[in-house]
């Protein structure tokens, strides 16, 4: 059971969450020059927690509502598909669910009350969006669109700033947009592959709305954004100039939007770019935090 239960975490996915808390820890070392290395661990903790717990929320409520049965899968997207074939881990996988929601709760409470209630507004839409994604937020266009951004981007390395330094700032802010655009981009285009199942059961995104095509371009518009977060931060002085080193990435994100927009109604030939964007998450938000830490 244990073995099985570790599927619907999906593991391999599960990087993303360091590569962001990085960039959180990078601002608050640039501006503080040091953290708590114990605040700092409690922290990585949280976010895993989240990470997993919204990723098994949507296990059992895709399982649920009978999405899984219908998901073409690939190896970015559709999820794990452990509950069709372990029907009997669906309890236990709810409370899997529950248990690691309640981990990042507790981890909230401990710096609302030593850093300061401030973050306790991050910490209430965090834990909605943990449950409320796929049951709720994912039937609205715009909804679904931002708040994997906003979980994985604003409210992971804007709270991982305050639980580290007591305060907020421009600097987390900006560089909080970087995984917004790009975790957003990496929701929307693993969306590409689900089309037919998704409206099935009343999921409601751009993809469904506008089509392959057309959302191929919002990819596109969201990665100049986030690149456009980076060269801005430096421009107004919010950000080192050392923090360029995100734009390494360009060398995969320009094949990657030209790529989905090419093959976007053609499923086989735009798995490259779902692996690419994976890269683009994990890298882009390690490169700015490096420039944060050698500034």
């Amino acid at each position: 059971m244990t073995k099985s239960l570790l599927q619907p975490m999906r593991i391999p996915f599960l990087i993303l969450t360091p590569a962001c808390v990085l960039l959180g820890i990078s601002t608050a070392i640039w501006q503080n020059g040091r953290v708590n290395v114990w605040h700092t661990i409690l922290i990585l903790i949280g976010a895993i927690a989240a990470h997993i717990s919204v990723n098994v929320f949507n296990e059992y409520f895709d399982f649920k509502s009978g999405l899984d049965a219908l998901t073409q899968r690939t190896p970015f997207s559709g999820g794990s598909g452990a509950l069709p074939i372990n029907p009997e881990l669906e309890k236990p996988t709810l409370a899997l669910a529950w248990i690691t929601f309640a981990i990042t709760a507790s981890v909230g409470i401990y710096f609302a009350y030593t850093r300061g209630w401030q973050i306790l507004p991050l910490g209430f839409v965090g834990l909605f969006l943990l449950y409320a994604y796929t049951p709720w937020l994912s039937r609205n266009p715009f909804l679904c669109l931002i708040a994997p951004g906003l979980g994985f981007g604003i409210l992971m390395v804007v709270g991982t700033h305050f639980a580290l330094n007591g305060k907020f700032s421009m600097a987390s802010f900006i560089a909080s947009l970087i995984p917004f655009f790009l975790v957003n981009n990496l929701l929307l285009l693993n969306q590409f592959p689900d089309l037919k199942a998704d409206g099935t059961i009343g999921r409601k995104h751009f993809p469904l709305l506008i089509g392959r095509r057309k959302s191929s371009l919002i990819y596109g518009i969201f990665l100049v954004l986030a690149y456009t977060m980076i060269v801005l931060g430096v421009v107004f002085d919010y950000m080192p100039i050392s923090t360029l080193l995100g734009t390494l990435t360009l060398v995969i994100a320009v094949p990657a939007a030209i790529g989905a927009y090419r093959h976007a109604d053609d499923i086989r030939k735009l798995a490259p770019m779902l692996g690419m964007n994976v890269l683009l998450n994990i890298f882009t938000p390690i490169l700015t935090a490096i420039g944060f830490f050698v500034s």
